[in-house]
């Protein structure tokens, strides 16, 4: 008990701990705002939200933990390599999940190492300016993206004519999606087919 005692003199810090608390409590909320409130409602996807809550809330624990102790370059350049190499190892995902990524490590990071000279106030009205802004961006049809896919096309008579609208007009009857633009990839002559890659919209599942 003296060891342990020794180890960890301040066993129990009471305005530290509920400091630690209340910035965890206030980064989840914010973090569940932008997650569930804002990604999981436009695109309908619950694949990466594990992901997100959790290198956020590891993200939040290093940062606000580690800058009580005093660390070596060495080490912080070794913990920066670590996330390196899980980004790198991972496969690859889409630009606006990659964003919503960088945006809870964002939060993580800013309620976690935001000292006394930042009042409760400013992190709130930050904070609360990063979800307005996610929400508000993902709703302006200006920014909304175009879907696509790459499908297998076998009428090569519309590929040879180059007839652009033909082409469109014809996958959007056999695909029934609503196809806006096209491009025309690699040809196989061998099987006479061609890639080709069509954009649509997104649908908005509200």
């Amino acid at each position: 008990m003296t060891e342990i005692l020794g180890l960890y003199p301040d066993f129990f810090d009471f305005p530290g701990f509920a400091r630690l608390g209340l910035r965890l409590a206030l980064n989840l909320a914010f973090t569940a705002m932008i997650v569930l409130g804002v990604y999981v409602r436009r695109y309908g996807k619950n694949e990466y939200i594990f992901t997100y809550f959790m290198f956020n809330a590891i993200t939040f624990a290093l940062c606000f933990l580690l800058r009580k102790v005093p660390i070596e370059l060495g080490f912080a350049l070794g913990l920066f390599a670590v996330f390196g190499i899980l980004r790198y190892r991972t496969e690859a995902i889409r630009t606006q999940d990659l964003t919503y990524m960088f945006v809870v490590i964002g939060l993580a990071i800013l309620n976690a190492v935001a000292n006394k000279k930042v009042s409760l106030a400013e992190l709130l009205l930050v904070n609360g300016s990063i979800v307005f802004l996610t929400a508000m961006l993902e709703r302006l049809p200006m920014f909304r993206r175009d879907q696509s896919r790459v499908v297998t096309y076998d009428n090569m008579d519309i590929i040879r004519r180059n007839d652009r609208e033909a082409l469109i007009e014809d996958l959007r009857t056999r695909t029934g999606i609503n196809i806006q633009r096209v491009s025309v990839g690699s040809v196989n002559l061998l099987r006479d087919t061609a890639q080709v890659t069509v954009y649509f919209p997104e649908e908005d599942p509200n």
